[in-house]
């Protein structure tokens, strides 16, 4: 039996990706925005998910479109809508899936902005200066030398459990997407960093034990409801290093340090599986975007160094 609203239908359908995928709070959000945005567009038309054909599906779509919306956008909109019907499918809520067919407007592929050697130590360099007290010094430090070293996805990095890091492991245990677990190597400066840093929080979390203070699981507290450092949080402090370091923080975010960890290990002659499976991609195609990156960055290089590729200078 469909449920009797539209809303019943977005929230079973997000506490069962929680429940059974285990999806992560970010993708669930995601989902959830897509598909009230398309519910309101079917209520404004006297319609609902229950009675939606794929004409319907279509028509809102090409309205996304008119609107400016992004083909990535537009895609990730349709993928919502078609996990919600097929969860509707397999509950019996519908006999058919009536955006299945329908064929996405293909996201296009950008090759992903990355750092060279010289500006990700000028960031490193920089973090152990940033800060306002010893602790967040190296905090920030910390922060960066990991994220460098391991490839981590931001929400991975300020989510990682200090459990993740006790006994200065050589490896830690990241849970990515889906819930899925890898191991990913530290690098001697991010284990000296991290180590830093553990004696710090570690010293401050006894502190604040004696206070009445709740401790914190993670590597890297917050005062927040989650009880770790944010993204956002994050966000606005690798741009002030960015500053610092004298790189232009328009090109600094979380994600291109991540990137920066794939192109220097592919550069440095490692095995595309290996970094898929560093970076966490669940399809090698993801991480073959990098071998993009290397190409741009080599043919660069020709074409300001080789003696051949420079203009012949005038007698």
């Amino acid at each position: 039996m469909s449920p009797r609203d539209d809303v019943t239908w977005i929230s079973t359908f997000l506490e069962a990706q929680a429940a059974e995928l285990d999806a992560a709070r970010n993708t669930r959000l995601a989902y959830g925005r897509d598909l009230a945005d398309f519910m309101g567009w079917l209520a404004h038309r006297q319609k609902a998910f229950a009675t939606a054909t794929r004409e319907d599906v279509e028509a809102y779509l090409i309205g996304c479109e008119a609107e400016g919306l992004s083909k990535a956008t537009r895609a990730r909109r349709l993928s919502s809508i078609r996990q919600l019907y097929r969860f509707g499918h397999g509950e019996g809520w519908r006999d058919d899936n009536p955006a299945i067919r329908i064929k996405g407007p293909g996201a296009t592929r950008r090759l992903p902005s990355s750092l060279t050697h010289d500006e990700v130590d000028r960031l490193l360099d920089a973090a152990r200066t940033k800060g306002r007290n010893d602790g967040e010094r190296l905090r920030n430090r910390a922060l960066m030398e990991l994220l460098y070293a391991t490839g981590m996805r931001v929400s991975e990095l300020v989510e990682l459990p200090v459990a993740a890091v006790r006994g200065n492991p050589r490896m830690v245990l990241v849970r990515g997407k889906g819930g899925k677990e890898r191991m990913v190597p530290l690098s001697t400066p991010a284990r000296a960093a991290v180590t830093d840093w553990l004696a710090h929080r570690d010293a401050a979390e006894e502190k604040a034990r004696k206070q009445g203070h709740a401790l914190s699981r993670h590597l890297f507290p917050g005062p927040g409801s989650d009880g770790h450092l944010t993204r956002q949080h994050f966000y606005l402090l690798i741009k002030d290093i960015a500053v610092l370091a004298g790189v232009d923080p328009a090109k600094v975010t979380p994600h291109t340090l991540r990137h920066a960890f794939a192109t220097h290990l592919l550069a440095g002659g490692a095995d595309l599986r290996v970094i898929q499976t560093l970076l966490g991609h669940a399809d090698v195609a993801t991480t073959e975007i990098y071998t993009h990156v290397l190409d741009e960055h080599l043919k660069s290089l020709v074409l300001e160094h080789h003696p051949l590729a420079k203009p012949p200078s005038k007698a």
